[in-house]
């Protein structure tokens, strides 16, 4: 072996490896910046103990640890919230970012997709600093929602993470149809589709242009011409057909429901979640249980609605049908929370002003829950509904750093939560 031409192989070789090993000391990371938030109090949603002493820490996006008395490493970024009570960022499961309640009426036909989509944008900031981290919007016109999410996604402009549905899928003349036009226009909303055929066909589409989880109107509702909140619209037959289409492809489903014969329909169907349940029955309480199937009560809006409805220009048919649906729905949920029903929190914000999400707490309470069960409902309940309890819904290890910190003790007054002072999202301080 010629061990002088191996010599100056290596002696070759050498040069180019120490260029490797410089060039790869050069490419190390830098460490990342930790955040240590410290506050009196925080809230395990899951036991519903308070932590004294509270320490949570976070790593980028994430939080890296949680507890009392953690040690906070030196260097870290400390955010001291002092007598204040942390929880997890909340969670709304049943908005509408792109629409305000004077679009309730008539109004709304002069509303075009673009408007819609920047009123959007104003109202993913105020309901950010509401201390709502994450929503899920379920019903929006030329895919407003869906545009919104990405701009947020991309750091284009403030706002909770977003589950969209696109358009809601209903029946012709149905409560998810544009009735507020004279018939000569021939308006027809984006998601109307009609049997079996067309409504798979429909699904799809949506899903295609970006939908997360898909929405239904299974009955009639409040804030539409023409139709009975409390009758059935899709058939068995088309609702099943969406069901299986949308959990085919990865989606859940979320069916507007007032009525009892279309809170069953839907249920049997599978659907992952009623939204309203304003009469729902013995039976459809049977059935939530029995399926687990979520329920998602909104019921503020029933005061805020019927006291605003001239301010707001509600049309009469539609107050009317308000005046008797409204009231209705607080007796009946009463009775499905009293019965276990699975509850995630929704609020119908848009109906509305957003923002004011957090005064549902108080109503869900008077209705039989105890503090911690309500803000349960927005946490670790919504995240479950959402499939996202790998990234949101609790102060743990790995998940998203969506914390939010109000004064006061919330277990003792649930109504603190409509006065947050403080919010984080994704680890930036947003308010």
């Amino acid at each position: 072996m010629n061990t002088a031409k191996l010599s100056l192989r290596g002696a070759a070789a050498l040069p180019v490896l120490l260029l490797a090993c410089a060039g790869a000391t050069a490419a190390a990371p830098a460490p990342v910046a930790v955040t240590a938030i410290k506050a009196a109090h925080m809230l395990d949603v899951r036991s519903g103990a308070l932590i004294n002493d509270a320490v949570v820490l976070v790593s980028g996006e994430r939080i890296t640890a949680a507890g009392s008395k953690l040690a906070i490493p030196p260097g870290a970024n400390v955010i001291d919230l002092g007598a204040k009570t942390l929880l997890p960022g909340l969670i709304d499961a049943h908005t509408h970012l792109t629409g305000n309640p004077e679009d309730a009426g008539y109004s709304s036909v002069r509303i075009s997709v673009p408007r819609a989509a920047l009123t959007g944008a104003k109202n993913a900031r105020l309901t950010l600093q509401a201390g709502f981290t994450t929503v899920r919007d379920v019903g929006s016109e030329g895919y407003a929602d869906i545009g919104l999410r990405d701009a947020i996604n991309d750091g284009d402009v403030p706002g909770p993470r977003i589950a969209a549905s696109g358009p809601a899928l209903g029946i012709t003349g149905g409560h998810c149809d544009d009735t507020m036009h004279a018939p000569q226009y021939n308006a027809i909303a984006t998601g109307v589709a009609d049997g079996v055929e067309e409504v798979t066909k429909r699904t799809r589409q949506i899903i295609k242009y970006g939908a997360d989880v898909i929405k239904i109107c299974a009955t009639g509702g409040v804030l539409s011409m023409g139709d009975d909140p409390r009758a059935s619209q899709y058939s068995p037959q088309e609702l099943k057909a969406i069901v299986t289409e949308a959990h085919r492809l990865g989606r859940k489903v979320a069916a507007h429901a007032h009525g009892g014969d279309g809170i069953r329909l839907a249920v049997l169907a599978g659907v992952d979640s009623i939204e309203h349940g304003s009469y729902i029955d013995d039976e459809g309480i049977k059935l939530l249980k029995e399926h687990n199937t979520w329920l998602v009560p909104t019921l503020y809006l029933g005061d805020w609605l019927i006291d605003n409805a001239e301010a707001i220009k509600l049309p009469k048919p539609l107050l009317e049908k308000a005046k008797v649906v409204l009231p209705a729905a607080r007796v009946n949920i009463g009775k499905a929370i009293k019965a276990g029903v699975p509850i995630a929190f929704g609020t119908d914000a848009a109906v509305y002003p957003h923002g004011l999400n957090g005064r549902e707490f108080a109503v869900l309470v008077k209705l039989g829950m105890t503090p911690i069960q309500a803000i349960r409902s927005a946490t670790v309940n919504a995240s479950q509904l959402l499939g996202w309890s790998d990234k949101v819904g609790a102060i743990e290890v790995g998940k998203f750093a969506d914390l939010i910190a109000v004064d006061g003790e919330p277990l003792k007054d649930v109504t603190t939560l409509e006065r947050v002072q403080w919010v984080m999202k994704g680890g930036a301080v947003v308010r």
